[in-house]
């Protein structure tokens, strides 16, 4: 597993990247309302990009072996989507959960990031799976230092979940992120603490579990990239790009309207 370690020009460039990211899901936030349809903000997000950030949405046209190209800006994942969810005619309607999924390229480098969004007034099964799985990707954050372990980070994530009850999505991972969309490592949101890959300074990867309030088990729909959950149970995911530091961490996909850490890292 060849881990591309980042210089100080890389880090620059790769806030700047995940800066312009996280501001795509500021600018989309006040349009996400019921009625609208996902396509239509995967429009303007893509409009936003083209024209006010001059950046690439990472997604448009991705085509990973084995996959048709991609035929969207954005991926917008509702209800029971996981991930990867195409948007499309569907309009939101009151209680409606959704994942946005930015990746913007700004001079050759990529900025990776995802919000939860809630139409209306949720259920309270929706608000807490989507609040336990912010507080999942976090609990993964909080371990990135040199010397931390992956597995570290996958165990703290499903510790949690498990916790409240809920499942870990076990076939789609964090990834190594730079001026290569997905690169080494992999980083699992499952493990056990002292195991897999060590951290060091320099690397950035994404931390992005995607968390089920049923089973953990996925179906794929026939556009071969909408991923489902098997028991149609509702899922939740939250997105950073972060980067290892000397001491700690960074979080790379950070704007102005970004969610706070939730309340047990005030402090982080």
């Amino acid at each position: 597993m060849q881990i591309t370690l980042k210089n100080e020009q890389d880090i620059a460039r790769m806030r700047i990247a995940g800066q312009l990211a996280s501001e795509v899901l500021d600018y989309i936030a006040p349009f996400v309302r019921a009625g609208v349809t996902t396509a239509e903000l995967d429009r303007l997000c893509h409009v936003y990009m083209r024209e006010q950030q001059q950046t690439i949405p990472a997604p448009l046209n991705y085509q990973p072996s084995g996959y048709p190209p991609y035929p969207k800006a954005t991926c917008i994942s509702v209800n029971d989507v996981i991930c990867h969810g195409i948007p499309g005619d569907k309009k939101l309607k009151n209680g409606d959960i959704l994942n946005i999924d930015i990746t913007v390229i700004k001079n050759g480098y990529f900025g990776d990031t995802s919000r939860m969004f809630i139409v209306g007034e949720g259920s309270i099964l929706a608000k807490r799976l989507v609040n336990t799985t912010y507080e999942c990707m976090w609990l993964g954050i909080h371990q990135v230092r040199p010397g931390a372990r992956l597995g570290d980070i996958g165990h703290a994530i499903a510790q949690r979940a498990h916790a409240h009850g809920y499942s870990v999505v076990r076939e789609y991972c964090g990834h190594g992120i730079g001026t290569v969309f997905h690169e080494a490592p992999q980083v699992l949101h499952y493990g056990r603490p002292g195991t897999g890959l060590e951290l060091k300074a320099g690397m950035i990867f994404t931390i992005e579990p995607m968390i089920n309030a049923g089973g953990h088990e996925t179906r794929t729909m026939s556009d071969r990239w909408t991923v489902k959950t098997r028991d149609r149970s509702l899922s939740a995911q939250w997105e950073h790009t972060v980067l290892v530091t000397p001491s700690g961490y960074e979080v790379l996909t950070v704007s102005t309207g970004s969610p706070q850490p939730p309340a047990l890292f005030h402090s982080v």
